[in-house]
């Protein structure tokens, strides 16, 4: 029985350490567009936050989280989605235009 129990301590530590290692090679990336409307807005953050990752060699995991201000005339959109390891970096001028 003691047995049975350093085996469940053991597995609970080794899952504990290898959680924080595996969440390290994950990162949370976000870009913003801003334009006169609401959906190029939403258009030039979701483009600006796909070609940032893939510059970044990233590969996204999950739903793209967008949230959007009006300023007035214009409107700010700030895109986010978590990426993690896996990729290959992508040639990009800029956030628009990647190879």
């Amino acid at each position: 029985m003691q047995y049975l129990k350093f085996g469940f301590v053991a597995a609970a530590m080794l899952c504990a350490l290898w959680a924080p290692a595996q969440a390290a090679d994950c990162t949370r990336i976000a870009a913003v567009g801003q334009m006169l409307t609401h959906d190029t807005a939403v258009l030039f953050s979701t483009n600006a936050l796909k070609n940032t990752i893939a510059s970044k060699g990233l590969v996204g995991q999950g739903p793209v989280k967008t949230t959007c201000e009006d300023e007035g005339a214009t409107t700010t959109c700030r895109s986010s989605q978590m990426a993690c390891k896996g990729g290959t970096p992508k040639s990009c001028l800029g956030a628009w235009l990647c190879f």
